[in-house]
C-alpha cells in the first residue's frame, strides 16, 4: 500500500519550505518547478498553490530564514558585553562564520543570480547589508565614508566566497578568518 498523498489541509507552509530548500541546494532555480516539490513531498502541486503563489515566492521564504540567521549573528554581536573594537572585530568574524558554516545557503543569499528572484532576494540582501554598515558605522572608532563599510562588506564576502567549498566550515578556516578580520580591522584604523 502506497504511502498517502497529504491532502491541501495536512499541507503545510513548513513542509513545502523545507522540501524546497532540499532542492534549491542542489539544483539550480531554473530546474526547480513547483511540480517537483510537489512530487517530493507526495501531494498534487494544487496543493502548494495553495499556501504559494509561486515558485519565487517560497524560493524568497527560504532566504528570510536565512536572511534572519544572518542579521541575528549581527545583533548577538553588536550586543555583547565587549568593548567596541572586540565587538567589531567579531561582527566580521561573525560574518565570515555564517558564510562558511552555511555556504549553500550563502550562494542562495548573496551569489546566485536569477532574474526571476532577484527583486526579492536584492532586497533582503540589502536590508541585511544596511543593518551590517549599521553596526560598523556604530561601533568603529574612526569616522568611516560609506565607500570604507562596503570595501569592507567586499573583503568579507570575497574571503567568504574564495574559501566556499575549500572548507567545509568555519572551524576549518578559523585561523584564516582570524588573520583577515584583524587586517580588515587595521584597514579601517589606518585608512586615509
Amino acid at each position: 500500500m502506497s504511502p498517502r498523498k497529504p491532502s491541501t489541509k495536512d499541507l503545510t507552509k513548513e513542509m513545502i519550505v523545507n522540501e524546497a530548500h532540499k532542492q534549491f541546494i542542489t539544483k539550480d532555480f531554473q530546474q526547480i518547478s513547483m511540480r517537483s516539490i510537489a512530487k517530493e513531498l507526495g501531494c498534487s502541486h494544487g496543493a502548494i498553490y495553495y499556501h504559494f503563489k509561486n515558485k519565487a515566492e517560497i524560493f524568497y521564504a527560504i532566504l528570510s530564514d536565512y536572511f534572519f540567521e544572518l542579521n541575528n549573528t549581527l545583533d548577538e554581536n553588536m550586543n555583547g558585553p565587549e568593548d567596541h573594537d572586540t565587538k567589531l572585530l567579531n561582527v566580521f568574524v561573525g560574518f565570515m562564520a555564517f558564510g562558511l558554516n552555511n555556504q549553500s545557503q550563502y550562494e542562495l543569499m548573496f551569489i546566485m543570480r536569477d532574474s526571476e528572484i532577484d527583486g526579492l532576494s536584492q532586497e533582503a540582501a540589502n536590508l541585511s547589508y544596511e543593518k551590517f554598515a549599521q553596526s560598523v558605522r556604530f561601533l568603529s572608532t574612526t569616522e568611516l565614508l560609506i565607500s570604507d563599510i562596503h570595501s569592507t562588506f567586499i573583503a568579507l564576502h570575497g574571503f567568504v566566497a574564495h574559501y566556499r567549498h575549500y572548507v567545509k566550515n568555519y572551524e576549518e578556516a578559523k585561523e584564516a578568518v582570524d588573520v583577515h578580520a584583524k587586517f580588515l580591522m587595521k584597514a579601517l584604523t589606518f585608512r586615509e
